[in-house]
C-alpha cells in the first residue's frame, strides 16, 4: 500500500500541472481559441488536492474532442496514457439495466411482474410487492448492507470477497425503508438483485450476459467485469484515496461488494460507443428504449429529499437545458475513481469523463468535476 504526503503532491502540481498544460496541443491558445478550449482549461492544473488526473470526451453535432491531464502515477509523474481504463462505478448499472430490458423485450421476464415469480423466496415477506421494474428504478425499499463506512476499515477490507446472496442477506437484516414502489432511494441493492435475476433467467452470470449481449457485439475490448480480480489490466491511471495527510494507492481493490451495480472497468472510447448505441436504439427495441427515458409516476418522491424521483431504468435525468433539451446520464464512483456519461437522448451532444478523485466517495465533488460539469453544460 503506497502512500505519498499530500503536501508533496501539491508542490509537484504547481510545476507538473503547468508543464503538462504547456506541453499539450491546445493550451497555448491562438487568437481564436478552439470551441473546446473551455473544457481543456477546466481540466488543466492537475494534479491538485482533490484529483490526480482527468480524462474527458466531449461531442456535439459535427465536432468532438478528447483530452487528459494529470499523472497516471504520482510517484513517477508519468502522464495519463491514451485510452486509459478506469473503474466506472455505478455507470455499470446502465449495462445491467440494458440486459434486463433485453430480456423483457424477448418475453423472458415482465417488468411489472413480482420478482417472486422469477426468484421465489429470495426476498422476505416485507418485499413481496417488489417488481422487476422496482429493481431498475430504485424503488425496492431495500436498505444498503450495514458496513462500516470509515476509510480505514474500507482500505483494510478492500480484498474481501462477497457473493450477491451474502449482500442481500446483509441488507435484509436491516429495516425496510418504505413500501416497495412508493418511493425512490438510490442504492446498489436493486441492481445486485438484478444480477441474480439475470443468472436465474438465462442460466449465465450477469458478466457473461453483458459480454455476450453488449461488449462483443459493440467491440468493447477495453471494458470488463472483473469479478474477484482486484487489478485494472491494460493502460490506466492509478487511483488514490486521501487518508489524513497522505494519499494511499487504492488501484488494486476487489469490487465484489458491488456486483452488477458498480464493478465494471472501461475506457472513454468504449463508453462513448456504448452510450451512442444505447441512446440511439441499437441495443433495445422502441418499447424498452423508452424505459431509459421514463421516470416513475409524478407522485413517487425521493426517499431522502422529498423531491420528484429522477432515476429511470438505468439512467438519471440530470438537467433540462434552457432550450428544453433533457440531459440524461449516469455517474459512478469507486475509491480512487469517479466517472460519468451524460448527453441528450439522441446522443448528439454528450460528455464523458473519468476523474481520479482523491476522495471519490465523499458527498461533495472534486473541484475538477464541478468544472467539467458546468463547462459541458455551456458547450453541449
Amino acid at each position: 500500500m503506497t502512500a505519498m504526503p499530500r503536501r508533496a503532491l501539491l508542490a509537484a502540481a504547481a510545476l507538473g500541472g503547468a508543464a503538462l498544460a504547456a506541453g499539450r496541443p491546445g493550451f497555448a491558445f491562438a487568437a481564436d481559441p478552439p470551441w473546446y478550449a473551455p473544457m481543456e482549461q477546466a481540466i488543466s492544473g492537475l494534479p491538485d488536492g482533490s484529483a490526480t488526473a482527468a480524462q474527458v470526451r466531449l461531442a456535439r453535432p459535427g465536432q468532438s474532442w478528447e483530452g487528459r491531464c494529470g499523472y497516471a502515477d504520482i510517484t513517477t509523474q508519468a502522464p495519463v496514457p491514451a485510452g486509459a481504463r478506469f473503474r466506472i462505478g455505478s455507470v455499470t448499472k446502465a449495462f445491467t439495466a440494458t440486459v434486463v430490458l433485453q430480456l423483457a423485450a424477448e418475453g423472458r421476464l415482465h417488468l411489472d411482474a413480482p420478482l417472486s415469480r422469477y426468484l421465489p423466496g429470495f426476498l422476505t415477506a416485507p418485499y413481496a410487492a417488489v417488481t422487476v421494474r422496482h429493481l431498475l428504478d430504485h424503488r425496492t425499499g431495500l436498505p444498503a448492507p450495514g458496513q462500516p463506512d470509515d476509510i480505514e476499515w474500507q482500505i483494510a477490507h478492500r480484498f474481501d470477497r462477497y457473493s450477491p446472496e451474502q449482500l442481500v442477506r446483509m441488507a435484509l437484516a436491516g429495516e425496510r425503508e418504505f413500501a416497495p414502489g412508493s418511493a425512490q432511494h438510490y442504492t446498489n441493492m436493486g441492481y445486485i438483485v438484478a444480477g441474480v435475476l439475470i443468472r436465474r433467467i438465462t442460466g449465465h452470470s450477469y458478466a457473461d450476459e453483458i459480454d455476450r449481449r453488449i461488449l462483443r457485439p459493440l467491440g468493447l475490448r477495453a471494458t470488463s467485469v472483473p469479478g474477484n480480480d482486484p487489478a485494472i489490466h491494460g493502460p490506466h491511471a492509478h487511483g488514490y484515496q486521501a487518508v489524513g495527510t497522505e494519499l494511499v494507492d487504492v488501484t488494486l481493490w476487489n469490487q465484489s461488494v458491488t456486483p452488477a451495480a458498480g464493478d465494471m472497468i472501461s475506457s472513454l472510447g468504449d463508453l462513448d460507443v456504448f452510450m451512442q448505441a444505447l441512446y440511439r436504439g441499437r441495443l433495445l427495441p422502441p418499447a424498452q428504449q423508452r424505459e431509459l427515458f421514463t421516470l416513475p409516476p409524478a407522485d413517487v418522491l425521493d426517499f431522502q429529499t422529498g423531491a420528484r424521483a429522477t432515476y429511470s431504468a438505468g439512467l438519471t435525468r440530470l438537467v433540462i437545458l434552457p432550450d428544453g433539451r433533457e440531459i440524461w446520464g449516469k455517474s459512478g464512483a469507486r475509491y480512487g475513481y469517479s466517472a460519468a456519461i451524460a448527453g441528450t437522448a439522441d446522443a448528439a451532444s454528450r460528455v464523458l469523463y473519468s476523474v481520479n478523485s482523491t476522495d471519490a466517495k465523499a458527498e461533495g465533488q472534486a473541484a475538477v468535476i464541478s468544472r467539467i460539469t458546468l463547462t459541458a453544460l455551456s458547450l453541449l
